[in-house]
């Protein structure tokens, strides 16, 4: 669906998301359970900001280079995590994420993105897959929107830069 809204009114649209009632007006309880489930099946691109790199290099302690040659891959005006042929993030071990503090933003804001969030029919089918949709802390309508948008924006700035020629670091 993003696919058919241009970026200035992906962004208008985007901003009007406080006017409307959703079925999580209330609130949604979610705790991430480190099950791996969105971090493991199938294939996806996991969005790596410049930002993000550096922070992970420094968790990890490797020289930026390092990570960038072993974990991540080019996509669109940055990089995207490699996964291994069965689509396991790299980073993700039997222990859970290696870099759970750090992770990119399309990490941290799972399962609070656009296109789980637009009905509550999508939403039952997410919880199915994720166990940690149901317990933990309660998140607020604007919290839940806070990350919406969060996430958008990770999006936009991809598409916005997508044409621009790749630089390496």
């Amino acid at each position: 669906m993003l696919c058919f809204f241009g970026n200035n009114l992906l962004r208008n649209y985007m901003n009007r998301l406080d006017d409307r009632s959703y079925f999580f007006d209330q609130g949604i309880y979610f705790e991430c359970q480190s099950c791996g489930g969105c971090c493991t099946g199938d294939p996806g691109s996991i969005y790596v900001e410049r930002d993000d790199i550096s922070r992970i290099a420094r968790y990890l302690d490797f020289p930026v280079s390092h990570l960038i040659e072993k974990y991540l891959h080019p996509h669109k005006n940055s990089y995207s995590i490699l996964e291994d042929s069965d689509g396991r993030c790299l980073f993700y071990e039997d222990a859970g994420c290696r870099i759970y503090p750090v992770r990119p933003n399309q990490c941290s804001t799972y399962p609070f993105w656009f296109e789980n969030l637009r009905s509550l029919k999508e939403w039952r089918r997410v919880s199915r897959e994720c166990p940690g949709i149901g317990s933990g802390s309660s998140y607020s309508k604007e919290q839940v929107l806070e990350m919406v948008r969060s996430n958008m924006d990770t999006i936009l700035k991809s598409r916005i830069t997508s044409n621009k020629k790749y630089q390496s670091y």
